[in-house]
């Protein structure tokens, strides 16, 4: 990470220069490391670079030139996801730098580390990846923005962007740039994206082209032809070449990454990761290490194809699982750490009960264009026997010096419900007392918009778990997240929810605001007005105002929210709803709390509060209106 350290190792040069938006810790959790290690394994010199200041091309010229090139990452996080809420306000602190510190990175962070890149050493190639460059690679809706941008790596002038889960490729690149190749001669490598100059043309065989960046840009009936067909062709048993115009360029897009292996992913989590933040940070600490240090990714992928979820689009639809080996020897290396607990805080990955399953058919599956197993029923192909992890978690527990094994990572209750067996482990060895599951929503509406199941499969789950906690001897709980301002969600749908909550007796603490990122099906959806998948009309709830008053309706309790949710129940028509009665939300009168909400409104005529007031300015001396 310093050129003293380069030094150290006696290297007069270096072949890779890695550059992230995060902190550098050594947690196969983080991709720079992850991929810094392989690379590594392959016998190439590599340098990480994380946090420079952008300002100048001066920190890219730290380690000097690279052999070979710069492979540049916004970090673990889409750069504006990472710094702004849905309300598009700066964040408090960011997660993946040390001491949560902001402002360590810019907006759209790749654009930055590749302009620097190009500025500090004139013809060394300069590959983008990460998750930013991922979700960007053709034109795409920016919420920030609000408008439609071209593909990233026309803006980020960027030799090539690696996009999904980047080990295969990057490492096919560096080895061919190794080999004398130019960077020019490398555009065939899967899970690559190039750019094609006004003179050269796009291969013809096995291409689809998608409407132009002009098109998506103007026409909503073509973003939404556009974003269905970069689903339909995420299957890389199947996927075609995609291209996109953009003026009198355009970006090809080679099919994705095929698979791991399970010798080959066991290989990669098996580098000798020190699992620690890089020691120049001293006691500074990195929330999102605090959080994963002691968890261990068990699997890859996610076939749920939920439609406000990037997963699928990087990590793809095909679960790539560990070997039992693989995972048993990470769990010896966590507790035989100095200071360990003998407590593995996650044993999972995008969900926790996804582990060893795939399509039954191979055949089948490598021709399947389903953007979901699940939804909107449990293809009858997909294997969905727990047997396999119920093994695994059986195994985790008998590990000496191992005291528990958690699970954090969301379970998927429309597969859990089908195993009795893995709900009643679930309970007894692997919860903590609370278990984070994601319902979402309970309207039907809206979630089939989300690509959800029915809210039955988690009242289903619900009971099985309460009565597996209870056959343990424990009282145990459920935390539900739900969601607010999906599309699809009105007014009418928010209070729904909130009249479900009442009867169930659910009280989130923490709520989640829709942000449309990059590529989801439902931030199309959010711009267009249009489901990409049924080309149906959606309602979008759009206005900062509508998205408050939604947010308040799931927590109607708190005093604070107390006028916004009388607006909502207002504006809805809903006023049967205030009162005492067991159906109302809200009471008659205006509590005294309220008064520190941050949106005030008029109280209600019906019922005026005479409650005597701080004045103007309580802050003052005098709390008089100065004449």
């Amino acid at each position: 990470m310093t050129a003293e350290e380069v030094a150290a190792r006696g290297w007069d040069a270096v072949d890779v220069v890695f550059v992230t938006g995060d902190a550098y810790v050594d947690h196969p959790s983080f991709a720079m490391a992850l991929l810094g290690r392989v690379l590594e394994a392959e016998g190439f010199r590599v340098a990480i670079l994380s946090q420079p200041d952008w300002h100048s091309c001066d920190a890219w010229k730290t380690f000097g030139r690279p052999r070979l090139c710069f492979a540049v990452s916004a970090g673990n996080m889409d750069s504006m996801l990472n710094h702004y809420t849905a309300a598009r306000k700066v964040r408090n602190d960011d997660a993946f730098s040390p001491g949560g510190q902001i402002g360590r990175r810019p907006d759209r962070a790749t654009l930055a580390y590749c302009q620097r890149a190009r500025e500090a050493y004139k013809g060394v190639p300069v590959i983008a990846g990460g998750v930013e460059a991922s979700l960007r690679r053709l034109a795409h809706y920016d919420y920030w923005s609000d408008k439609v941008r071209r593909a990233i790596i026309l803006d980020a002038k960027a030799d090539l962007i690696v996009y999904g889960m980047g080990e295969t490729p990057l490492v096919q690149i560096v080895r061919r740039l190794d080999g004398g190749q130019s960077i020019r001669e490398i555009r065939d490598v899967r899970g690559t994206v190039y750019r094609l100059g006004a003179s050269e043309t796009p291969p013809n065989d096995d291409t689809l082209t998608l409407p132009s960046h002009e098109e998506v840009a103007t026409d909503p009936q073509a973003f939404a032809r556009m974003t269905r067909t970069i689903y339909h062709e995420s299957n890389p048993h199947n996927a075609r070449r995609l291209v996109q115009y953009c003026d009198r360029e355009a970006v090809v897009v080679n099919p994705p990454t095929l698979p791991l292996s399970q010798p080959q992913i066991d290989r990669i989590y098996g580098l000798p990761f020190t699992r620690c933040p890089h020691p120049s940070y001293g006691t500074q600490k990195i929330p999102a290490f605090e959080v994963v240090k002691d968890s261990i990714q068990i699997m890859r992928g996610c076939f749920g194809g939920c439609a406000f979820c990037s997963l699928s689009a990087h990590q793809g639809r095909i679960i790539q699982s560990r070997s039992h080996e693989s995972v048993l020897a990470e769990i010896r290396q966590i507790v035989a750490q100095p200071g360990s607990t003998g407590v593995i805080s996650d044993l999972g990955g995008p969900t926790a009960n996804m582990y060893m399953m795939n399509c039954d058919r191979p055949e089948v599956g490598d021709k399947c264009r389903r953007t979901s197993c699940l939804y909107p029923n449990v293809c009858k192909q997909l294997r969905t026997d727990h047997g396999p992890l119920i093994e695994l978690m059986k195994a985790a527990r008998q590990v000496k010096g191992v005291k528990r094994v958690l699970v954090a990572s969301g379970v998927r209750m429309d597969l859990a419900r089908r195993s009795t067996a893995y709900i009643a482990h679930l309970a007894r060895h692997h919860t903590g007392g609370l278990l984070k599951v994601a319902p979402e929503h309970c309207a039907e509406e809206v979630l089939q918009r989300m690509c959800k199941s029915p809210i039955d499969d988690f009242e289903s789950f619900g009971r099985k778990f309460r009565e597996a906690s209870a056959a343990a001897g424990k009282q145990q709980y459920l935390v539900p997240y739900f969601m607010a301002g999906h599309p699809g969600c009105d007014l009418d749908a928010m209070i729904d929810l909130a009249l479900y909550l009442k009867r169930t007796g659910y009280r989130p603490d923490k709520v989640q605001d829709f942000i449309p990122a990059p590529m989801d099906l439902a931030t199309c959806m959010y711009h267009t007005g249009i489901d990409p998948l049924s080309d149906e009309p959606v309602y979008v709830p759009k206005g900062a105002r509508e998205r408050r008053l939604q947010r308040a309706l799931l927590q109607y309790w708190k005093a604070e929210n107390y006028d916004d949710v009388y607006r909502a129940l207002e504006q809805a028509g809903r006023l049967d709803l205030i009162g005492a009665g067991p159906e109302c939300l809200i009471p008659v009168r205006r509590p005294k709390e309220s008064a520190k909400g941050k949106h005030g409104r008029q109280r209600p005529a019906k019922a005026p509060d005479k409650r005597k007031t701080a004045g103007y300015r309580p802050h003052r001396k005098t709390a008089k209106k100065r004449k």
